[in-house]
């Protein structure tokens, strides 16, 4: 199962990438990547990967390549992104700061990072240029469906949505390590951007897990008692 982009900006400079969803560390990718993608450069402090087994950081080896590519690149250049999975198609003028953003995305929530790979199945559901509301609507139904899965199958489900919010807050750890490991690297603001705005939709998890909710309820609730 892939994913696949194409990013174009004009004639000269145009990007395609096929992402496969069920991926593991290449220990061999990782050997030829940048220094900066090295496991213990700016390694997150919830980190349990050990350097004995892992050279690098798992993300940052997939990343590293987009990251490459859009280097010395502004954010607010229009892009023509395009991406195919497995169900539909979408095509959209955009910034390229939201289509990297949408790109970043799917890659870091299919690496081999622990922490990461949690976010794998809204990867495996994926939306490009989602927006902030669509993003919460999307992680609480997942949560959600696995909280009911686990009380069908005789575990505790944890329907006040707390291991959610504590999920967040170990991504938001890798967040605050993972843009130090590329504000070094990075010579414009395209892929700063972009990742500033994918981080922002997980801090909302975190600072305001309650305000995000209401923001969603008119959406939830405006079917009135149709779905009970």
């Amino acid at each position: 199962m892939a994913i696949e982009y194409r990013i174009i900006l004009d004639e000269e400079h145009e990007f395609s990438y096929r992402i496969q969803l069920d991926r593991a560390y290449d220990r061999n990718l990782a050997v030829a990547a940048p220094a900066w993608t090295r496991l213990e450069h700016q390694q997150c402090s919830n980190c349990p990967l050990s350097k004995n087994d892992y050279s690098h950081c798992p993300a940052a080896v997939d990343l590293h390549q987009v990251i490459e590519d859009f280097q010395g690149l502004p954010a607010f250049t229009r892009a023509i992104v395009w991406v195919r999975t497995p169900e539909r198609e979408y095509h959209k003028l955009v910034s390229l700061e939201e289509g990297l953003r949408s790109l970043l995305g799917v890659i870091m929530a299919t690496s081999a990072c622990p922490a990461l790979s949690r976010l794998k199945p809204m990867a495996q559901q994926h939306l490009p240029f989602a927006s902030n509301q669509e993003f919460i609507l999307r992680a609480v139904s997942l949560y959600l469906a696995r909280q009911y899965f686990n009380f069908r199958e005789g575990r505790r489900p944890d329907w006040e949505l707390r291991g959610l919010v504590k999920l967040f807050q170990q991504l938001q750890l890798v967040n605050q390590a993972f843009w130090q490991r590329i504000h070094t690297t990075c010579k414009a603001d395209s892929n700063l951007k972009a990742f500033l705005t994918f981080f922002s939709l997980a801090s909302s998890m975190t600072v305001s897990l309650e305000t995000q909710l209401q923001k969603i309820r008119p959406q939830v609730m405006s079917s009135g008692d149709g779905l009970e």
